[in-house]
């Protein structure tokens, strides 16, 4: 979170590591002019604001690379980071409707996450990072990044905070994406599709999605999430597909070579390398676990998206089963909190390592404590509990266990048991679960915290310790 700064010592600690004084004092002077009273003129806040943050940005280019900063740099570069943060997140406070506003065409247009980043940067240039500068930015070690992504961060935490705001932006992350619209008749006169790191297949009214990223046990990082969102948009848009499952494909790991492991998590290679992205959180929880939780926002005749907040949800779903192989860690168990049943290898486990990474695991804080309680959910979160399924503290999240040889045998069981009442109350009985236990604009609201406090836990110093402390992160390679 943004670290206060008393404005006596904001030049201190820049000159104590050496910065010009006059720059240090420029600059200082340049963010103070920039910070908006009231809402007066969005085009002029946004001038005055971008040039202190470039100002900003010059500065700390003067300081030696992150990993390298001695004690008083570290300090200056800390001030000038969040002097800046504290800047932009009053300016998108006076601001986020304006915004908003303007990107969406007075909210006619339906933006995905990604494009009102890109779209924002245009618009604000200076304030939010472009894919150029973002794109420099990923040819560094996270370690000695200085967290040009947390202004996305605040970006979107401020429209997430506004409740209007953040319902059309729910909304529109539950659209189908252009590419699954784009591929819908190819998968259903093929009935399969190879989506590189997904395996897609149409078996009778089922859509099986395979995670399939062998090198990294199944872990999801930037290059998988596009495939699976379009995957798990495909099997709700087939009208012949009443029901998803959710497996792992088998990997190449010398350990578990050949055998099938649903999947590790996020890709922390990538985290450590520099090459994972802050949006990648996100899209992931708004996108795909919210479609596969929600199902997918309904348009109108004209394609237009429907938005009726007072109305109850109007979204096209179907039951998910999820085969839980080897083990699902981190995002893999989140995963598991949106699933409509759950059947696990026995020997297999699941567990939400987010305190040895130093980030915070999606959503599992907003589920979890609804399948196990609070003090179990505490353990797992903060504590590090790993649940073995054979046990019973974790059969709160899984529907059954059985021998890997019985897997297949079971699952096909499962969607029989599921598909023979014909479904017809399916999508009724998620919507009214979904009423008591996780309405939309709860979810809204959790996601307003989510993008601010992931913004500085993905930029954190104390994330690429954790990283090299408990992973061996200098050995990997990706």
């Amino acid at each position: 979170m943004i670290d206060p700064i008393p404005a006596a010592e904001r030049s201190g600690r820049m000159l104590r590591a050496g910065l010009p004084e006059a720059e240090a004092q420029s600059f200082l002077l340049e963010l103070d002019a920039a910070r908006p009273g009231a809402a007066t003129s969005l085009g002029a806040d946004a001038a005055r604001l971008g040039q202190a943050c470039r100002r900003g940005r010059e500065l700390l280019a003067r300081l030696p690379p992150k990993s390298r900063r001695k004690a008083e740099e570290k300090v200056a570069g800390h001030a000038i980071v969040h002097v800046l943060a504290d800047a932009v997140w009053a300016f998108f406070r006076v601001y986020r409707a304006a915004i908003y506003d303007t990107l969406t065409a007075r909210r006619t247009r339906a933006l995905r996450l990604e494009d009102l980043a890109a779209a924002g940067a245009e618009l604000l240039p200076g304030i939010l990072p472009t894919q150029t500068e973002l794109a420099q930015e990923s040819m560094r070690l996270q370690a000695d990044k200085d967290g040009l992504e947390i202004h996305q961060g605040l970006f979107f935490g401020q429209l997430l905070s506004d409740r209007d705001i953040g319902l059309h932006m729910c909304m529109a992350m539950l659209l189908p994406t252009a590419a699954a619209c784009e591929r819908l008749a190819e998968f259903q006169s093929r009935g399969t599709l190879d989506l590189g790191t997904v395996k897609l297949e149409a078996k009778g009214d089922a859509g099986y999605l395979y995670f399939h990223h062998p090198r990294y046990l199944n872990a999801e990082d930037d290059e998988t999430l596009g495939a699976q969102e379009m995957a798990c948009d495909l099997i709700l848009l087939h009208p012949g597909l009443r029901m998803g499952v959710l497996r792992g494909a088998p990997v190449a790991h010398a350990k578990y070579a050949g055998r099938r492991i649903f999947s590790a998590g996020i890709n922390l290679t990538r985290i450590y390398q520099g090459q994972q992205s802050y949006l990648f959180y996100l899209m992931r929880d708004m996108g795909l676990l919210n479609k596969m939780f929600r199902g997918l926002a309904r348009t109108d005749a004209e394609g237009g998206m429907v938005l009726r907040p007072e109305e109850p949800e109007q979204t096209l779903e179907k039951p998910w089963l999820a085969v839980v192989d080897g083990f699902a860690i981190g995002g893999g168990c989140q995963l598991l909190l949106v699933m409509d049943y759950v059947i696990a290898e026995s020997g297999a486990y699941f567990n939400l390592p987010a305190r040895k990474e130093g980030i915070i695991p999606g959503c599992a804080n907003l589920r979890l404590p609804r399948f196990m309680g609070e003090r179990m959910a505490r353990e797992a979160i903060m504590f590090d509990k790993t649940f073995h399924v054979d046990n019973a503290d974790a059969r709160t999240l899984v529907s059954e266990v059985h021998a890997r040889e019985r897997l297949d045998e079971a699952m096909q069981a499962c969607i029989a048991n599921a598909l023979g009442s014909g479904m017809v109350s399916a999508g009724g009985n998620r919507k009214a679960i979904r009423i008591q236990s996780e309405p939309l604009d709860t979810f809204r609201a959790y996601m307003a915290t989510y993008a601010y406090e992931q913004a500085f836990c993905h930029t954190s110093e104390q994330l690429v310790h954790n990283l090299e402390r408990h992973w061996n992160a200098k050995a990997r390679k990706l």
